[in-house]
């Protein structure tokens, strides 16, 4: 009898919707949960996720999925535009979106939509939606079955608490190469596929044969935009300290999963910050 009771109350529960949702409407649109299934080719448009061959692909970055959804009103955080508003900060605080457990502030426009990139390796992502107090909206689980894919052995993953700043990776290699927003690819492979330009990022490195030596990580806090196009004032920004986390992962989705996480403080246009240095 008290097991029939305890299940009743789990499968009301499990009915209530979040935040005012109607059932059976969720934010994340996609990519689609459960199963999948690389396509033939980058260009195949016919599975629910739509995962590239190629981890680094710079084509108008097709190597890269789209997380994509609509946040109900109370869950808006809208960024301020003081050039065009005369409006500074949010509407709301911002919910976060956590690929893999990696939090990314989530901004949409006036009618809810988001879109985030990311490249996800093979095996098991996980994508969840979390309110401004943490609590849990929507979850999904993936898991990429295309075992032909290239594993990233390194992926290093930034993103900021700024919808209106602009922050970059760069990465010096043990052979002297720079990645970069300017030169995104190395000649030996990898580099950055994801360089998210229109929010408080991800910006993503990822090599899947990474070469022996000292690797070093630098953010630069290269400047604002906003819809009259990027500039430098300084006054336009949302907070006075731009906050970087930055998330280091070696031999990602695998048994042997190594990560480390850094916290940033960005305080001025033009600012050089050492992160790290790694040798493999």
């Amino acid at each position: 009898m008290l097991k029939r009771l305890l299940l009743v109350v789990a499968l009301c529960l499990l009915a209530i919707p979040a935040f005012g949702l109607q059932p059976g409407s969720q934010p994340i649109e996609a990519p689609s949960g459960g199963w999948t299934y690389s396509g033939l080719t980058d260009a195949d448009e016919a599975t629910t996720a739509a995962y590239p061959f190629n981890l680094i692909d710079r084509g108008a970055q097709r190597g890269r999925t789209l997380i994509r959804g609509h946040l109900p009103e109370e869950m808006r955080a809208i960024p301020g535009d003081q050039e065009d508003q005369g409006t500074k900060g949010a509407r709301h605080r911002a919910p976060t979106l956590a690929v893999n457990g990696n939090p990314l502030l989530l901004y949409s426009d006036a009618q809810g939509v988001f879109a985030r990139p990311y490249a996800f390796g093979p095996g098991s992502n996980s994508i969840e939606l979390l309110d401004a107090d943490g609590h849990s909206v929507q979850r999904l689980q993936l898991y990429e079955a295309n075992t032909s894919r290239s594993r990233a052995q390194m992926r290093v993953i930034l993103a900021w608490d700024d919808p209106q700043a602009q922050v970059d990776l760069h990465v010096l290699t043990p052979d002297g190469q720079h990645a970069f927003w300017g030169r995104p690819t190395l000649t030996g492979g990898g580099g950055l596929d994801v360089d998210s330009v229109d929010g408080a990022g991800p910006q993503m490195f990822t090599i899947t044969a990474a070469q022996r030596g000292l690797y070093q990580f630098y953010v630069n806090y290269w400047g604002n935009f906003a819809a009259s196009g990027y500039h430098f004032n300084e006054q336009t920004r949302q907070k006075p300290i731009i906050t970087c986390r930055i998330t280091m992962i070696l031999d990602e989705n695998t048994p042997d999963e190594r990560r480390e996480s850094f916290v940033i403080p960005l305080r001025k246009i033009g600012e050089l910050t050492h992160i790290r240095s790694l040798i493999l």
